[in-house]
């Protein structure tokens, strides 16, 4: 099935310029929709033709490039996804997440802590996420799309730390990215996603 780009949840933000965020948006997440079809492409008409599966092997192939571009492709359209969707908010912890994040990590500034933290250590990504395997809240920080992800965890919160995400309005300066995007943060849409993960605990 064809993806088809998400239109951006919210107008505007503190500190995140508009051209930040349309270029974020427009060019890089919705190319990364196309290409994803691109490659979805592709694969089907390797699939249909069986041209090049007698070639497919683990060092190089068609196959396996068509393979790596997909993961990086599609793990890049959802996590900008999950970014995109708890962004528009007031930045006011509240609710059952973050009872549960002060369960979890002492108090609600100790978890903001450790998780700006995080995003200050890796190069691409930041994921609070309900791990499905361990039955609670974990934090993950992945260096690329399709790289420190684990399999079993469902995004709760993502925070986009790639120097396109911030170096417009911030330069080289992430850490007060970081602090104005708590500043933008939806914790009810978060709430929201908390609740529906851990309904059938």
């Amino acid at each position: 099935m064809k993806m088809e780009p998400k239109p951006l949840p919210f107008t505007s933000l503190t500190g995140i310029s508009d051209k930040t965020m349309s270029i974020h948006h427009d060019k890089l997440y919705v190319g990364y929709v196309n290409k994803a079809n691109e490659i979805s492409e592709k694969l089907m008409a390797m699939h249909t033709s069986g041209v090049g599966l007698d070639a497919a092997n683990q060092t190089y192939s068609e196959l396996r490039a068509l393979r790596d571009g997909e993961t990086f492709a599609v793990n890049a359209i959802y996590l900008h996804e999950y970014y995109f969707d708890t962004l528009g908010g007031k930045g006011e912890p509240s609710g059952p997440l973050v009872d549960a994040l002060v369960e979890t990590y002492g108090s609600i500034e100790k978890f903001i802590a450790f998780f700006s933290a995080t995003g200050m250590a890796v190069r691409g990504w930041v994921v609070l996420c309900w791990d499905t395997q361990a039955k609670q809240l974990k934090m993950y920080g992945c260096d690329s799309h399709n790289q420190g992800g684990i399999w079993g965890c469902m995004p709760i919160l993502v925070l986009d730390v790639y120097e396109h995400a911030y170096f417009i309005d911030y330069g080289s300066d992430r850490k007060t990215y970081i602090q104005d995007w708590w500043k933008n943060l939806h914790w009810e849409k978060a709430n929201e996603i908390y609740v529906q993960l851990t309904s059938h605990v």
